[in-house]
């Protein structure tokens, strides 16, 4: 079956696979040959997909996965292969995250930092599963 990610800015992988995983809104699911047509809203987090007994991760951050045909399209805000994620980096995002919902100044932005917390964490687990 053949598995195509995109994103606004490019496409991040177009290649066959044997194997999809990813969370969803209302949970996580995988994908097999011959699977029947689903259209399933993403959620933040990590798509594993195998490919040749190869396990690749990517950043999915919300979007929409659509399968039919033995094809799969994963629209997605925005997304990353896992070697390509700047470990360091996302740490001080989590960090930062964490501290804004440490604070008990009622005037952030609980959800904002939620969702800064999740893209982190996502981002870490397709960093650090890769290596």
């Amino acid at each position: 079956m053949h598995l195509k990610i995109i994103t606004h800015e490019n496409i991040i992988f177009d290649e066959d696979v044997n194997e999809i995983y990813s969370k969803s809104l209302d949970g996580e699911f995988g994908i097999l040959k011959g699977h029947e047509p689903i259209m399933s809203a993403l959620d933040i987090g990590v798509t594993k997909v195998v490919q040749n007994n190869e396990i690749k991760l990517f950043t999915t951050m919300g979007g929409i996965l659509q399968f039919q045909d033995d094809e799969a399209i994963i629209l997605t805000d925005a997304g990353e292969f896992g070697d390509d994620i700047d470990v360091a980096r996302a740490k001080e995002a989590k960090a930062r995250a964490e501290a804004r919902l440490a604070e008990v100044n009622a005037s952030i932005d609980a959800k904002r930092a939620e969702a800064a917390l999740s893209r982190a964490m996502a981002r870490l687990k397709a960093a650090l599963k890769n290596k």
